[in-house]
């Protein structure tokens, strides 16, 4: 699922649980954030790689004419690194076993479940089925299993509809609760 669609979902979320718990508030925004944190993790490096070539004419834009991969030229190694790391950051930042230690770990620390986490487990929850085998599927289990869900592309504009339309729904609920 796309960024953006993360950080609406997990800010959703955060207004449900204020909503249903009246001891604590949750802070929106940062359960947004943390909604966008593995993907924020797994592709900053890329992208600011990306900019800084194109910015800087390490990179032509030419080079993304015909769908074809940027940098996959032979002889530009020095474009691959950027790959395989957010390759490696994604695996770290989309595994639910990694997700567990570190809330468990922040649970222990603070005495208290810090729920603005959850949108970080809300962007791995949607992501299983909302990634293909052909696009950054889903490490769920990374690193004690290499399994992955082949599921649908969120690319495909029907999908992009449907998720958006429902997420307006969901904050169109939001705010109907709050005026009852």
């Amino acid at each position: 699922m796309d960024i953006f669609a993360h950080g609406l979902w997990a800010g959703a979320g955060a207004k449900a649980l204020n909503k249903r718990d009246g001891k604590r508030h949750v802070s929106v925004w940062a359960m947004v954030l943390w909604g966008m944190f593995p993907d924020l993790f797994a592709f900053s490096i890329p992208f600011i790689w990306l900019v800084w070539g194109l910015v800087f004419g390490h990179i032509d834009f030419s080079q993304f004419a015909g769908h074809r991969p940027p940098l996959a030229e032979p002889g530009q190694m020095d474009s691959v690194w950027a790959l395989q790391i957010s390759n490696y950051l994604y695996n770290i930042s989309h595994s639910l076993v990694i997700f567990s230690v570190v809330f468990f770990g922040v649970w222990a620390y603070f005495k208290q479940a810090r729920l603005e986490l959850f949108g970080w487990l809300i962007h791995i929850l949607m992501d299983v089925p909302t990634h293909t085998y052909a696009f950054f599927p889903t490490p769920v289990f990374w690193p004690l299993f290499g399994w992955k869900f082949n599921g649908i592309s969120w690319g495909q504009p029907w999908f992009m509809v449907l998720n958006y339309s429902l997420i307006l729904l969901a904050y169109t609920l939001l705010a109907r609760k709050k005026q009852i």
